[in-house]
């Protein structure tokens, strides 16, 4: 008699603790605040406990490349595991072991048949939680993307008025200086303030005409372009003494069977100035500079690479914001990526910055390539 009263009481205490965990879990998954993985190392935490022998029980959720388990786990052959699910995939299982000695029941094994519906409504808990933790950051990073690009809207309309509006005091200022300069009897001081006047026009005329790229605003020419022959004849023309100069090494690797895109290709030898010159800038005690074309099914790769400093995440997020500089002042105008950004993306491209594992930052520029006279035909 004492035997059957004490079945129903170990069956009562073994519902408590199910019942215990379950609501352990909606509490730590109710808990917004904590980020996943410490949601699933606490779901971790609350499983041994629950189980028939706690003292020798450890527990572990495999999540993707990820591992989160209880102190002091050990793998066991004698484990009970269930799979998580995110919409129909697989990405991981939970995990209950037992790593000692214990009475095996010879009807139901090491386990119970409660502990193993148990785990599985765990292990259906954890993918619930992990889709919404991830539809959340999806949701999340979306709108950083449309206050991103909403900003830089309303930057570029700015920047596209501002130089409107400037242009033409620009314009009388360096024609009125380069009018003054033609006179024969000015004396030696007075042409050399009216050349520095001149100079200093013709860079605020240059920093207009990069506004207006990056507003989208400027005049462009059409035509069949070659990446290659940018990178070779065009582009690297005006940066080779510098790199020369700064000890840093030029490495191609072009693809020789390129197709061409439709592009200004004055435009486009900006754009690859501009990332050299910021990849040069990344290498002040020199580096390798590599510069690479490669042919996509649909796009055309300009990919730029350096050994530099590469770049904060800090940084990374602002790299297209207009006038965003860490150079010192006087240095450089923070807009070399922005106006590269702002070409690349006028022409139906994309523009992508990465760091690179081995040190350093890799810029890959992607346009839509020429179609092929067979192609046009189709």
């Amino acid at each position: 008699m004492k035997e059957n009263a004490r079945e129903p009481e170990a069956a009562l205490r073994e519902r408590v603790k199910e019942l215990s965990c379950l609501y352990g879990i909606a509490r730590i998954v109710a808990c917004h605040e904590m980020s996943l993985e410490d949601t699933l190392q606490g779901v971790v935490e609350l499983l041994p406990p629950t189980w028939h022998y706690p003292e020798i029980a450890g527990a572990r959720i495999l999540l993707d490349d990820q591992e989160f388990k209880t102190a002091g786990f050990q793998d066991s052959p004698c484990k009970l595991s269930a799979d998580i699910r995110t919409s129909g995939r697989h990405r991981g299982t939970v995990e209950v072991v037992y790593s000692g000695a214990f009475p095996i029941s010879v009807e139901e094994g090491p386990f119970l048949d409660e502990e193993k519906k148990l785990l599985e409504v765990v292990a259906g808990e954890t993918g619930l939680v992990i889709e919404r933790r991830e539809a959340e950051q999806e949701r999340a990073n979306l709108h950083h993307q449309l206050q991103h690009a909403d900003r830089l809207t309303t930057i570029g309309l700015l920047a596209a008025g501002v130089a409107h509006e400037l242009n033409e005091p620009l314009n009388s200022i360096l024609g009125f200086a380069q009018l003054a300069k033609k006179s024969k009897r000015l004396p030696k001081q007075t042409r050399s303030d009216i050349e520095r006047i001149e100079q200093a026009s013709l860079h605020a005329r240059e920093v207009i005409r990069n506004l207006l790229l990056f507003a989208r605003q400027a005049a462009t020419s059409q035509q069949r372009v070659n990446l290659n022959d940018i990178v070779r004849s065009q582009g690297l023309y005006f940066l080779e003494s510098r790199c020369a100069r700064d000890g840093v090494d030029i490495v191609h690797s072009l693809d020789p069977d390129l197709p061409d895109i439709v592009a200004d290709p004055s435009q486009m030898t900006q754009v690859l100035v501009n990332v050299v010159v910021n990849a040069l800038q990344a290498m002040p005690n020199g580096g390798t500079l590599t510069l690479q074309t490669l042919a996509g099914p649909r796009h055309v790769s300009l990919i730029v690479s350096d050994t530099g400093t590469g770049i904060t995440q800090e940084v990374m997020d602002k790299l297209f914001i207009p006038f965003f500089t860490t150079k010192d002042v006087g240095q450089g105008t923070g807009l070399g990526l922005p106006v590269a950004h702002g070409i690349v993306t006028s022409h139906g491209g994309a523009m992508q910055v990465d760091n690179i594992a081995e040190g350093g930052a890799r810029v890959e520029i992607q346009l839509p390539k020429h179609p092929s006279p067979q192609e046009e035909s189709g």
